[in-house]
């Protein structure tokens, strides 16, 4: 047997000894004299052993060091709470924990920094006396902090977890610690710093065996703690552990490091938050690990594995892979999941931290890596850094990261645009994207603005449309009388004057065309007085479901293509889109003109303007293209703002010269599709035929004018949604 393994019966003899030192008269001197036994048979190991591959769990160190700890235990339950017995003196004077973590660092016998972390957590976490304000204690552990970021997958990473859990268990008990636990390398070079108090009294003091008692044997791996300084290195403390613990492959230490790095972000004093901002690589490290996760997804993974990719979580890491992969899924889920974490942490954590996070987020990765991409010219970069930002969109619920994504995207501007002016680079580059050369381009940026939309944020909607609409200006003011606007129409420049600055204007159909079966034609309802409350709401629904003429209908052909499905989907997202506004302080009326400044000329706004310039191009233009056009358009008209309403949903609008409505240019597409129709054989057979089709009631085939068709069946749906919007929404009362 080995000199120094671990003799038959120990354990049984260390039991009896506890029952037979409890039984004494004085039994702390007994168990001084028992605990110094036991420490020098540990550091008498290094002088008599002799075989250098013993494992140290085949040594007698682990049962000795246990000894150790029930000594230590139990002499605190035998004296008066908050006095340090002659056990834990001796511990703190003659430097054992120091002593220990370089026995650690040296990793031998090998196993033996496993044996230090498990009695440096058993001793934290067991002995009630506070210990880690003594220098003896919190530099041997910032000591062991050091060792658990030298190499990734390392065999202690359950032991390293452990260790830093129960750290951050008695930060919980007093976040007064917590700046002990994050100095780094002035520590370990024997410095101590100004800041922290002085140590109590007895914690220092000489190794009763002298300098070479605890130290392994020369070419034994190890040297005297006091020849060790720390060589010039980012300085590793609590945090640095925690995250490098947070990339473990081991499911279950990555999940326990995480956790209590949530925790530690979130403790409520504002000191303990600004010492882990100004005094730690936190936001740096986690930050870096984002872009290198994002790094690590294959430059060839289709967008639209992206964009299907579900949900990540940060709890279910290592869940990604299995059946109906794709190439770079994993990685792809690494990221997100990734990404959620940093979510959490931010939602959870002390405000000084989630800001501090947010800043370091939005200056590598989404101006550093996203921008760059999202800014070039390769159609395949741009569509995969769109879909990855579409889904950085959807997985983002912070309040702070949230609030650094939309300013990072749309700026900060509130003013009115200009025309023409670009004050913000990458917004006025996205919004371009919606109507870009590339339908691809054009329906992922389209898709991105309708996942901005979704999010409780009030500077979206007013960034991408409310600033323009604040004086009203798309409003007549004063309008003139129906005669008045007839006879100063001719005068008008006919370049200047197009088709759509008159909503209602009927002399662009052929003759015969436009002829609603169920109600007048919309110009003399625009024209009609205005009624209160459900009246109006009434006719406002009217005229949206008979805007298309009904040779160019035909849901009322199929079943399942009715108007009540869109009044249910209408009312969950108007209570969605007010639920999320209900906190933006938006009046309840539109703003009074009079105390509106008139304005030399309207102009809508970049994304307002590109998404009235593709409805205009409805019917000529992809379908699925269509679909996500009019889904924007949904969405922005049914947030409650009484001016949105009013410029999206409100057909009776009397605009302003030059101007555009959503109305207004939904009558302009009837205008043209009715031109159409006249040179189109067998229109509407044709038309019920493509609507059959893309409900998959019959086999899709090859037919002449087929976008034109998909673009009135969209046209029609598209009019019974504003309608349903229109009938679930509160009709906004005040001033016209």
């Amino acid at each position: 047997m080995h000199p120094r393994t671990k003799p038959p019966g120990a354990d049984a003899e260390g039991q009896r000894l506890c029952k037979e030192r409890g039984r004494q008269r004085e039994p702390s001197v007994d168990l001084l004299e028992a605990f110094t036994e036991h420490w020098k048979g540990i550091t008498g190991y290094y002088l008599e052993a002799t075989d250098e591959s013993t494992p140290a769990k085949e040594t007698d160190i682990p049962w000795r060091l246990k000894q150790m700890l029930d000594i230590l235990v139990y002499e605190e339950k035998q004296r008066p709470a908050g006095e340090a017995g002659p056990c834990l003196e001796y511990l703190l004077q003659h430097k054992i924990l120091e002593t220990l973590s370089t026995l650690g660092k040296a990793e031998y016998p090998p196993g033996m920094r496993q044996q230090v972390l498990l009695f440096f957590s058993r001793v934290l976490g067991q002995v009630q006396h506070p210990l880690l304000h003594y220098l003896n204690v919190h530099r041997p552990v910032q000591k062991l902090l050091q060792l658990g970021s030298d190499a990734l997958g390392s065999g202690t990473e359950k032991e390293e977890v452990q260790f830093a859990a129960v750290l951050c268990a008695k930060i919980k008990q007093d976040p007064a610690l917590l700046p002990y636990l994050l100095e780094g390398k002035s520590l370990l070079n024997g410095k101590r710093p100004a800041e922290l108090p002085a140590c109590p009294e007895g914690e220092g003091g000489e190794h009763p065996q002298g300098a070479a008692a605890g130290i392994p044997p020369a070419g034994k791996g190890g040297s005297s703690p006091a020849a060790e300084p720390s060589p010039p290195r980012r300085e590793n403390n609590l945090i640095t552990s925690l995250v490098g613990l947070c990339k473990s492959q081991k499911s279950r230490v990555a999940l326990k490091a995480r956790e209590n790095l949530l925790f530690l972000v979130g403790l409520a004093q504002e000191a303990a938050a600004a010492q882990l901002v100004q005094r730690s690589a936190l936001c740096q490290l986690v930050t870096e690990h984002l872009c290198a996760l994002y790094g690590a997804v294959p430059a060839c993974t289709d967008p639209a594995d992206i964009l299907a990719l579900e949900r990540a979580s940060w709890r279910s890491q290592g869940d990604a892979g299995g059946d109906g992969g794709f190439p770079g899924k994993e990685s792809l889920a690494a990221f997100f999941g990734w990404l959620d974490y940093l979510d959490e942490l931010a939602r959870g954590a002390h405000p000084v931290v989630a800001d501090a996070v947010t800043e370091a987020v939005c200056e590598k990765f989404f101006r550093g890596i996203l921008q760059l991409q999202l800014l070039q010219m390769s159609e395949l970069a741009i569509l995969r850094a769109t879909a990855v930002l579409t889904s950085t969109v959807r997985q983002i619920q912070a309040p702070a990261l949230l609030r650094g994504l939309v300013l990072f995207l749309l700026g900060p501007e509130r003013q009115p645009e200009a025309p023409g002016a670009r004050r913000h680079l990458l917004r006025a580059q996205l919004i371009e994207h919606c109507n870009h050369l590339s339908d691809e381009i054009s329906l992922a940026s389209l898709r991105l603005f309708d996942e901005l939309l979704r999010k409780p944020h009030e500077h979206v909607p007013y960034s991408l449309a409310l600033r323009n609409l604040e004086a009203r200006g798309y409003v007549q003011r004063g309008p003139p009388a129906p005669e008045e606007r007839a006879s100063h129409e001719p005068d008008l420049d006919e370049d200047a004057l197009e088709l759509e600055e008159d909503p209602y204007f009927t002399d662009g159909f052929p003759d015969g065309g436009f002829q609603p079966s169920e109600k007048p034609p919309l110009a003399s309802l625009g024209r009609s007085s205005r009624s209160d409350g459900q009246g109006h709401v009434n006719e406002v629904v009217s005229s949206f479901l008979c805007l298309v003429p009904e040779e160019a209908k035909t849901s009322s052909c199929v079943e399942e293509a009715g108007y009540d499905t869109y009044v249910h989907d209408a009312l969950g997202m108007v209570q969605a889109c007010c639920a999320n506004a209900a906190s933006w302080g938006w009046p309840p009326a539109p703003r009074p003109l009079d105390a509106c400044p008139p304005e030399a000329a309207f102009y809508e706004g970049h994304f307002l303007r590109v998404l009235f310039d593709r409805m205009t191009q409805i019917l000529d233009q992809p379908y699925s293209l269509n679909l996500q056009v009019t889904s924007v358009l949904s969405r922005l008209a049914a947030f409650p703002h009484p001016h949105l309403h009013e410029y999206l949903l409100d057909p009776y609008l009397n605009l302003a010269p030059g101007c555009r409505s959503l109305f207004s240019v939904l009558v302009r597409v009837i205008g043209d599709l009715m031109q159409r129709i006249q040179r189109v054989p067998q229109f509407r057979a044709k038309l019920l035929l493509v609507r059959r089709q893309l409900m998959g009631l019959v086999p899709g085939e090859q037919i002449d004018h087929a976008t034109l068709f998909k673009g009135v069946v969209v046209l029609e749906e598209f009019c019974k949604e504003l309608a349903a919007i229109a009938l679930v929404k509160v009709p906004p009362e005040g001033p016209a």
